[in-house]
């Protein structure tokens, strides 16, 4: 999944109620400095990456980061265009932005079957 928004937006505070949400009950910082912030769900790798510090998509490359992303996890990518088209296509998009009355919007879009899926849970369970 990619998380895409301004500074300040609520990246970072979505993927702590995420977290929460799955038990997690200690810190869950923002990854900004140390590129990645691993948290271990049961069976399945839960990864937080942040690429704001990146440059250049190189980055990735020296980084290393292509390894984290397998079949056994989740990986969860704000400043996802500092990577450009690297990145692996994701299962969903998430934009976030400030809305007039002080919230946030929040738009998402499915790219592959399991991104669909989790969309219509989220409708489902929003509506029901």
């Amino acid at each position: 999944m990619t998380l895409h928004g301004e500074l300040g937006s609520g990246k970072t505070t979505l993927v702590r109620g995420l977290l929460r949400a799955r038990g997690v009950s200690g810190p869950v910082k923002s990854p900004t400095y140390a590129l990645v912030e691993h948290y271990p769900l049961s069976s399945l790798y839960f990864y937080h990456f942040d690429f704001y510090r990146f440059v250049t998509p190189n980055e990735w490359d020296s980084a290393g980061m292509s390894d984290y992303f397998r079949d056994d996890a989740v990986c969860i990518v704000e400043w996802p265009e500092r990577v450009g088209d690297l990145l692996p296509v994701p299962d969903l998009a998430l934009s976030l932005s400030y809305a007039t009355d002080g919230g946030r919007d929040l738009v998402a879009e499915a790219f592959t079957v399991a991104g669909e899926q989790c969309l219509s849970a989220l409708a489902a369970s929003a509506t029901g």
